[in-house]
């Protein structure tokens, strides 16, 4: 059997002195969760007031005592969320599971209040609780985004509470979660150390990159402590087999450190991953990607719906923004340009003009200029492009014209980005799977920086919808659209 006996971990001299400790990071941790009880509060106090100013207004009910019922309403209600532990740290801050979990709460304790009402036979306004109740759950879910959207913020600045984390495993998997997590720094997941195979501490010094290495498998729990760290991450390794990760699980009972195992399999979203235990083992089931269904047929039915009202409500601003462009520079208000769509099928996408006419026969001689990675041609100052062009592209108004090709079927309100003929020449297998689905006016690409991203980051992104595109998730990213359209970064 391997020996588990623990060595004192290598102390990294590298490590900075300042390091916020373990204490200082879950004070940092508890003070959030305290401001999220008092702005829950707060909005559910607001619910009920205006619940009563709506069903009631200056009239004064009788029967039900509302003056003691509506503080015992706000006190259950936060007492539900407790329950479903909304104010638990692995939920907050990252995810959509906070936000399942405040409506699930939120609709239980309606339920109950009902079924309470009904059988003690309390005369409690069923106005007055539906108000209360729909006032209340979009108040909670509204704080929720405003709070998470301050400490992504924070977190992305570096000084917003995030977990100490350190990562466990063969050095060529530990730096791909290391760049795994920093890809995303308003996740809350900061590497400050790395725990790697005793035969490789030598050859790889005291640093990974940037990482420092605190350690060999052999003292973890006593390197995490060191370094203040309250998460260990564990990933591929030939030496973590299963006895010593159970090992290593029963060690860190009682010191308040976290244990996640982060699996070989990336980009899987949680609705596809189903963990059945057998025989002791947690298998890991991965439903295959749905293509086709009743939720296509949902999907393309609210694509059309929607683009045909949107048409209709904008045509005034598309008439303004026609005019504005005949007016700036000669040719066409219209720019028509083959894209390839779903199964390779290729489509004129329609757009306003933003350059001049000859903008194709001018790309010859800025090629050199190119300042993006991949098959793509980007310029920050591109010089074809026309005055009132640039204010389009600056709030995305040249892709309105698009609903046309959603309600010819050609696009979809959210998918991948439209690649050119050229492009798909050129795609490997990996990256032609991005025509699997329909492209798309807006996604994952356009709400994650859009020109600023590399070709790696985009062809990730656009493959990850692909794979796990869901209605729930296109909905989100058209909420989202609307903030990197007004913030316009990476738009140009």
């Amino acid at each position: 059997m391997t020996s588990t006996t623990l060595l004192t971990p290598v102390r990294s001299p590298s490590l900075p002195k300042d390091a916020p400790s373990g204490v200082s990071v879950r004070g940092d941790q508890r003070s959030y969760v305290r401001s999220l009880v008092v702005l829950d509060t707060a909005v559910l106090t607001v619910a009920v007031l205006v619940g009563y100013a709506a069903r009631f207004g200056d009239s004064t009910p009788r029967g039900v005592p509302y003056v003691l019922f509506a503080p015992a309403l706000v006190l259950a209600w936060l007492l539900s969320l407790k329950a479903l532990r909304c104010y638990d740290d692995r939920v907050v801050g990252y995810g959509a599971d906070e936000y399942r979990r405040v409506s699930m709460a939120s609709l239980r304790l309606a339920g109950a209040v009902a079924i309470a009402g009904y059988v003690a036979d309390v005369g409690v306004s069923r106005g007055f609780l539906a108000i209360s109740f729909a006032v209340g759950m979009i108040g909670l879910e509204v704080a929720r985004f405003t709070a998470r959207k301050r400490l992504h913020r924070a977190r992305s600045r570096g000084t917003g509470w995030s977990r100490r984390v350190l990562v466990v495993g063969d050095t060529t998997h530990v730096l791909d979660l290391v760049h795994t997590l920093r890809r995303e720094p308003y996740a809350g997941y900061q590497v400050v150390g790395a725990c790697i195979p005793e035969p490789l501490l030598a050859p790889v010094a005291q640093r990974l990159g940037d990482v420092p290495v605190v350690g060999s498998f052999r003292g973890i729990p006593e390197a995490a402590d060191a370094i203040g760290a309250d998460t260990v991450a564990v990933t591929a390794s030939g030496e973590l087999t299963a006895t010593r990760l159970r090992r290593l699980g029963w060690q860190l009972e009682g010191t308040g450190i976290d244990l996640v195992l982060a699996p070989a399999l990336t980009d899987v979203a949680g609705p596809r991953i189903h963990t059945r235990p057998v025989a002791g083992l947690p298998l890991i089931h991965v439903e295959a990607p749905e293509f086709r269904g009743l939720r296509q047929l949902v999907k393309i039915f609210v694509d059309r719906s929607v683009s045909l009202v949107a048409l209709a409500l904008l045509a005034p601003l598309l008439m303004v923004i026609a005019l504005a462009v005949k007016l700036d520079s000669r040719g066409p208000v219209l720019f028509r340009q083959i894209r390839v769509g779903q199964g390779g099928r290729e489509f004129g996408v329609f757009k306003f003009r933003t350059m001049v006419v000859n903008a194709d026969a001018l790309l010859a001689e800025l090629t050199a200029r190119n300042e993006t990675d991949g098959l793509m041609f980007k310029m920050r100052d591109d010089p074809r492009v026309t005055r009132v062009g640039r204010l389009l592209r600056k709030w995305s108004l040249d892709e309105l014209p698009q609903l046309l090709n959603v309600v010819r079927g050609q696009m979809s309100l959210v998918g991948p980005r439209p690649p050119l003929p050229s492009e798909v020449a050129r795609y490997d297998g990996d990256v032609a799977r991005r025509l699997l689905v329909k492209p798309g006016m807006t996604g994952l690409w356009q709400v994650s920086g859009r020109s600023d991203l590399s070709w790696e980051d985009g062809i990730r992104l656009d493959l990850y919808y692909v794979e796990n595109w869901s209605l729930a998730a296109d909905l989100s990213i058209l909420w989202k659209t609307i903030g990197a359209v007004v913030n316009g970064r990476g738009a140009y």
